[in-house]
């Protein structure tokens, strides 16, 4: 076990102790309050007359003020202990649920729903969530605020709340646990109740702006769409068949027929006027060392890639062809989402891989739209590019972008202003001088070398 586990695992343990920070901040004060109130005057000193009735109103508002903590405190011991009752007679736990929700266009975001069946409130305290996910790792306590009514009833029949979930990663989480806190109103006790919460939940890519291009599907499905421009099925040279009666001679391959003796005519070129389907694609093909791949940096990464390549999907979503996106690893997807929300699962759940490369995902004669990151091979890449044409339009993510910021400014906030708030931001600090940002700078050029030099159209984002 490592240093990072041992940390987390410690961290989880930590929530069984009731005490908080709180609690010693509020000791102090109330012994700094007593010691105030109850110093006796020195000697040959004569007291105001006010004085009496100065300490005497003290006294009566520091005991009013120990006296409704006091109650709110037994009161959380209370209602934690008739939980655990409830726990144990009728097995009351945390429900969880996680939905995603646009509004007005905007992105998609991760909303959390819990409920707690049967619980009481401590007076004028809190009754809080937190969920454990992954390897330890939690997530923001929660309020339950909300009251659940009986049907036809004024009587409560449970608590929730509805809070935004926020993660560093977009992908699938895996929920480990949970637990729910029974709080006073100052927070100077946090009594803990363990809940064996299960289930998976992801978080959504975010929407970004791309430039957008002319896009049209080579893929026929339906005759229900018919395009401005026909597009080429088989082209001259592109495919032979053997020669039958009734075949124009004039297209007998004679090459052929001199090495082996074979006839064989070659297939017209036909043009077809309808196309209904167009074919995205997305590549998580990642050409670098193994021992990159567990770097905060690649994870900075694949949240840029996944960002883009969900904003490039979600706008030719809205034109009239049907999409059909074709990830490139073996994902499982509810069947009863939409389109749109299958694709938002795979990016969500798509990873960096080392397993399938460029030329045997990408099929040029049915892929319209190709998405392509800094990470994958030049190589593969200009095998597929010379296998296309300005029909295919190559979308290139340039994922260095994300840690892109003003390095002055940046130190500056660093060392004088303001500390790192989340990965992101020490991993820009540490950019500058990392051994990978070389090699993905230069692979950036060369393929976007590779891309003015090819017939495709393509955009960089």
């Amino acid at each position: 076990m490592n240093r990072k586990e041992i940390k987390r695992q410690l961290r989880y343990y930590r929530q069984y102790i009731p005490i908080t920070i709180n609690t010693v901040l509020f000791s102090v004060a109330i012994w700094l309050l007593h010691k105030i109130l109850y110093r006796p005057l020195p000697k040959g000193e004569e007291p105001s007359p006010m004085r009496p009735f100065i300490v005497l109103m003290g006294k009566i508002a520091f005991w009013f003020a120990i006296g409704f903590i006091g109650l709110s405190v037994l009161s959380a011991i209370g209602s934690w202990l008739y939980y655990l009752w409830l726990r144990k007679t009728k097995n009351y736990k945390l429900q969880v649920s996680f939905s995603t929700e646009t509004r007005k266009g905007k992105n998609s975001k991760l909303f959390m729903n819990a409920v707690l069946e049967g619980v009481y409130r401590p007076v004028l305290g809190f009754v809080k969530g937190r969920l454990f996910y992954d390897d330890h790792n939690m997530t923001d306590k929660f309020g339950l605020l909300s009251n659940k009514r009986k049907e036809r009833s004024l009587w409560r029949a449970a608590i929730t709340g509805k809070s935004r979930m926020e993660l560093p990663d977009i992908k699938e989480y895996q929920l480990k646990g949970g637990f729910i806190f029974f709080e006073d109103m100052l927070n100077l006790f946090s009594f803990a109740v363990a809940q064996p919460v299960g289930g998976q939940f992801y978080q959504p890519p975010v929407l970004e702006d791309e430039e957008e291009k002319n896009v049209y599907p080579k893929k026929t499905e339906t005759m229900d769409v018919r395009i401005e421009q026909m597009r080429r099925v088989e082209g001259e040279y592109h495919n032979y068949k053997d020669f039958e009666s009734g075949d124009d001679v004039r297209r007998i391959v004679w090459k052929v027929y001199a090495k082996n003796r074979d006839l064989v005519v070659r297939i017209p070129e036909m043009f077809e006027p309808y196309a209904s389907h167009l074919y995205f694609y997305a590549s998580f093909h990642a050409s670098v060392k193994a021992a990159w791949m567990s770097e905060g940096y690649l994870k900075e990464m694949l949240n840029y890639y996944k960002n883009g390549v969900w904003a490039v999907y979600d706008s030719l979503s809205h034109k009239e062809w049907d999409m059909r996106f074709i990830p490139d690893q073996d994902l499982t997807v509810p069947e009863h989402l939409s389109d749109s929300e299958k694709a938002a699962r795979i990016i969500s759940n798509s990873s960096w891989h080392p397993d399938k490369p460029l030329t045997k995902y990408f099929n040029p004669r049915q892929g319209a739209v190709l998405c392509v990151s800094s990470l994958t091979d030049p190589e593969e890449l200009q095998q597929v590019l010379d296998q296309c044409n300005a029909s295919t339009v190559v979308y290139f993510m340039k994922t260095s972008q994300v840690f892109r910021h003003f390095v002055a400014l940046g130190w500056l906030r660093r060392l004088i202003f303001l500390p790192p708030k989340d990965r992101l931001n020490k991993l820009r600090g540490r950019w500058t001088f990392s051994p990978i940002r070389i090699q993905v700078h230069k692979r950036e050029k060369e393929i976007e070398e590779m891309l003015k030099r090819s017939s495709v159209t393509w955009a960089v984002i």
